[in-house]
C-alpha cells in the first residue's frame, strides 16, 4: 500500500473555489488528476473566502505541524490588496509565511501561485479604478514571485492563463470569481508543470 502524499492548499477564495463548489476548486481537481495517474493524494484545503495573509498565518499555518505536508500550494494576496495593504507589508507577510512553511514542513515541495486579474471581472469596478487595480495585482504578483524564489519555492506563473480567462469572461455567476472551468484549467496546467 502506498503512503499518501499529503497536499496542503493554503489560500483564500481562489483556493477554496468560491464561485463553484470545493470539489471543483483547483486543488481538488489537481488531486483528482494526480489520482487518475496513480498517485495517492490526501488533500487538505483549509482556505476560506475573504482570507488575507493575517488570516492564513493565524488559521491555516498551524495545520503544517499536524499534517506534515509533502506538497503545499500558496495563493494569497487579493484580500490584502482589497484591504489596502501596502506592498511592503504584503512582502513581510509572505516572508513570515514562507519561513513558517520551511520550519514546519522542511521537506515539502512548495508551489506559489499568482492571484488572477480579478479587475477584469464584472464586479471588478466595485473595487476602484480598473487600471489601478490591475496594476496593483501585477505588483503584488511580482512580490509573491520574488518571495517564492527567495524562499526556494516553485513559482508557477498561471497569470497569462488567468488574464486570458478574464478577458474571455470565464467568471462564476457571482461576477468576481473564476468559473469552475477556469479553475479546472489552472489544475490541468499545474498537472503539466508540477507533476
Amino acid at each position: 500500500m502506498s503512503i499518501p502524499e499529503r497536499f496542503l492548499a493554503l489560500g483564500d477564495s481562489f483556493t477554496i473555489g468560491t464561485g463553484t463548489t470545493p470539489e471543483r476548486s483547483f486543488p481538488a481537481v489537481l488531486a483528482d488528476i494526480w489520482r487518475e495517474r496513480g498517485r495517492v493524494i490526501a488533500l487538505t484545503n483549509p482556505a476560506v473566502n475573504g482570507y488575507a495573509t493575517d488570516d492564513l498565518i493565524q488559521e491555516e499555518l498551524p495545520l503544517l505541524a499536524a499534517i506534515r505536508p509533502t506538497l503545499v500550494t500558496l495563493l494569497i494576496g487579493a484580500n490584502d490588496l482589497v484591504r489596502g495593504s501596502t506592498e511592503d507589508r504584503y512582502r513581510s507577510q509572505l516572508v513570515r509565511i514562507h519561513e513558517r512553511i520551511r520550519a514546519d514542513a522542511p521537506d515539502a515541495r512548495v508551489i506559489a501561485l499568482p492571484q488572477p486579474d480579478w479587475s477584469l471581472a464584472p464586479a471588478g469596478a466595485a473595487f476602484g479604478d480598473l487600471d489601478t487595480t490591475a496594476g496593483r495585482i501585477e505588483r503584488f504578483n511580482a512580490i509573491a514571485r520574488e518571495e517564492a524564489n527567495r524562499a526556494g519555492a516553485d513559482w508557477v506563473d498561471l497569470f497569462p492563463l488567468m488574464r486570458e480567462q478574464g478577458r474571455l469572461g470565464s467568471f462564476a455567476p457571482d461576477g468576481l470569481h473564476p468559473s469552475a472551468e477556469a479553475y479546472a484549467a489552472w489544475a490541468r496546467r499545474l498537472a503539466e508543470i508540477a507533476s
